[in-house]
C-alpha cells in the first residue's frame, strides 16, 4: 500500500469507527425496542420470536450512522397477509411516543426514530434455512451468516471502509431510487477479497457478468449461474444459492464502482468517502447556464398522492422510459434524463434534448423497390397530404419527404400527457396528475427551481455532468 493510500484509509478509519459512547446509545436503544416489541407480542398472546438484526447486529454500522434492525419471527401458520397486518400492529404498539411512518418492500413494515436512530421493525416467518416463504426469511440467517464469518474485529473494519465507499460515490442501497449496493453485499464482497484494498483491486477488474461466489455453490461453474440470473453482476447468496444477492444492482451503478474503484487506486482521495455538499447555482447563475446549454431542456413537474419509496421511484422510472420512447418515436433526440421527487407527492421529470425543435419535413424510407409492399408504399404517399415531395428511389429502396405532425416537443408532450398518458405507457398511478402538469423549458426552469431548494439541488448536479467523485472538490461558480 502507498504512503498517501495508506494515509487517506487512516484518515477515513478515524472518522467511521463508532466511539464507545455510540456503541453505548446503540445498545440502550437496541434493549429498548427489543424489550417493547417482545411485551407487545406477550401481551397479544402472540406465537413471535424477536431478533436484532441489520448493520448493528453484525457489527459493520458507521459512526454517525446508526439503524436498528428488528424481526419479528411469526409461525408459518400465519397468512401472509395477516403477517403484514400483525406485524404493523404489535410495531405501532411499542413504538407509541415515536416518531414512524409505514414502508413496504414485499409486505409493510414500520421505520422509527428513536432519538435519531433509524430503526426498522420487520415482520417475517419463522422458517427453516431453504424453506422461504417471505423475502425477509433470510435476514435472520444472513445475521448469523457474517457475524460467523466476520469473527475478527479487524474485517469488520475493512466492511465499513467499503460502505462508506460506496456511500460516498453514491452507489449505495438497493432500493429502487438506487440500484445500487445493499449493505449485506458490502459484507459479501469484503469476505470474498479480505480487504477493503483488495476488495476494490478486485472491483477494478471486473467485467459485467461477474460472478462472485463465496460458499463456492456453483463449484466454479459461473457460466452455469450466468444462464440462470442473467444480470450484469452476480453473487450468490451463501445461505441461498438460487438467489442473487446483487440483482438490484443497475449496470450504471456497477459501472460507476467498477470506474471509482479505479480512479481511487490510482489517486487516492477523501472525497471519494466524503464528496463535498452541493450547493445550488443561484437562481441567477442557473438562469445564466441555461441560456448558455449547447442542448435544450424539459422539465415536467406533477404532483401525486404520497407512496411508498420504492413504489414511487418504480412508478417515476417507469414514466420517464414511456416518455422518453414517446419523444424517440417522434424523432427527437434524448441525450440523457432523471426523475426527482421530495418523497411528499411533489415529482419532476426532466430531460436533455439534443434539439427540442424539428424541422417541418422529414426523409422517410420505404421499403424495397422489388418488393410487395412498394405498390401500397406509393399509392399511399402519392395522395397523402403529409407527403411534401414525389417518391424517388435511392440505392434498392424508395424514398419520399414528409411533413412532421409535432416540431414542438414541449407542445407534444402537453398534448399527449393531457390526452392520457396511459396510451403512451405511463404509470396508472400518474396518469390523472399527468394531465395537469406542468412543462417548463430551458430558461423558463428557473419559475420552478427557484421556489424548491430540494429540486435545485438535484438540478445543480444534474447539469454538472459527471459524478461528485469525479469532480474531486471542485463546485460550480454561484
Amino acid at each position: 500500500m502507498s504512503s498517501r493510500l495508506e494515509a487517506v484509509v487512516n484518515q477515513v478509519f478515524d472518522r467511521i469507527i463508532p466511539t464507545p459512547n455510540e456503541r453505548e446509545k446503540m445498545e440502550e436503544a437496541t434493549a429498548l425496542i427489543k424489550g417493547r416489541v417482545i411485551t407487545e407480542v406477550e401481551r397479544g398472546g402472540l406465537k413471535a420470536a424477536v431478533e436484532v438484526g441489520g448493520s448493528f447486529a453484525k457489527d459493520t454500522w458507521l459512526s454517525g450512522e446508526a439503524d436498528i434492525d428488528v424481526f419479528i419471527l411469526f409461525p408459518t401458520s400465519v397468512s401472509r397477509r395477516m403477517l403484514g397486518e400483525k406485524g404493523l400492529y404489535i410495531a405501532k404498539k411499542a413504538m407509541k411516543g415515536f416518531a414512524w411512518r409505514e414502508r413496504f418492500a414485499e409486505h409493510p413494515y414500520l421505520e422509527v426514530n428513536v432519538d435519531g436512530i433509524r430503526v426498522n421493525i420487520v415482520p417475517c416467518y419463522s422458517v427453516d434455512k431453504g424453506k422461504w416463504i417471505s423475502a425477509a426469511d433470510r435476514s435472520p440467517f444472513h445475521t448469523d451468516y457474517v457475524r460467523k464469518k466476520l469473527s475478527q474485529r479487524d474485517l469488520r473494519d475493512e466492511v465499513r471502509l467499503f460502505k462508506k465507499f460506496t456511500k460516498g460515490i453514491e452507489v449505495y442501497g438497493a432500493e429502487i431510487k438506487v440500484g445500487g449496493f445493499s449493505g449485506y453485499l458490502c459484507e459479501l464482497l469484503v469476505l470474498s477479497y479480505s480487504s477493503f484494498i483488495q476488495t476494490l483491486e478486485g472491483i477494478s477488474k471486473w467485467r459485467f457478468g461477474q460472478v462472485i461466489d463465496v460458499e463456492n455453490h456453483y463449484k466454479g461453474m459461473h457460466n452455469k449461474a450466468r444462464r440462470l440470473f442473467n444480470a450484469p453482476l452476480i453473487v450468490i447468496d451463501p445461505i441461498d444459492e438460487d438467489r442473487n444477492v446483487a440483482a438490484a444492482v443497475s449496470k450504471e451503478r456497477l459501472g460507476e464502482l467498477m470506474a471509482a474503484s479505479r480512479l481511487f487506486l490510482e489517486k487516492p482521495e477523501t472525497s471519494f468517502f466524503y464528496p463535498t455538499e452541493t450547493v445550488p447555482l443561484s437562481p441567477d447563475a442557473m438562469r445564466g447556464n441555461l441560456a448558455k446549454l449547447k442542448f435544450d431542456l424539459i422539465l415536467i413537474v406533477f404532483e401525486s398522492s404520497k407512496e411508498a419509496p420504492d413504489v414511487l421511484w418504480g412508478q417515476l422510472y417507469k414514466t420517464l422510459r414511456a416518455i422518453k420512447r414517446l419523444l424517440r418515436q417522434r424523432d427527437f433526440r434524448v441525450l440523457t434524463s432523471s426523475a426527482w421527487s421530495n418523497d411528499e407527492g411533489l415529482n419532476a421529470l426532466i430531460l436533455e434534448l439534443e434539439t427540442k425543435d424539428l424541422p417541418p419535413s422529414k426523409r422517410h424510407i420505404g421499403p424495397p423497390v422489388d418488393s410487395k409492399e412498394a405498390v401500397d408504399f406509393l399509392k399511399k404517399h402519392l395522395g397523402s397530404e403529409n407527403t411534401l415531395t414525389r417518391p424517388w428511389v435511392e440505392g434498392n429502396r424508395w424514398l419520399v419527404g414528409m411533413s412532421r405532425r409535432y416540431v414542438d416537443s414541449a407542445s407534444m408532450l402537453r398534448e399527449k400527457l393531457k390526452e392520457g398518458g396511459r396510451n403512451i405507457g405511463v404509470a396508472s398511478k400518474f396518469v390523472e396528475s399527468l394531465k395537469t402538469s406542468k412543462i417548463y423549458v430551458d430558461e423558463d426552469i428557473v419559475d420552478f427551481y427557484s421556489s424548491n431548494r430540494g429540486f435545485a439541488r438535484f438540478l445543480t448536479e444534474f447539469l454538472r455532468g459527471k459524478p461528485k467523485w469525479m469532480q474531486l472538490r471542485r463546485q460550480p461558480n454561484h
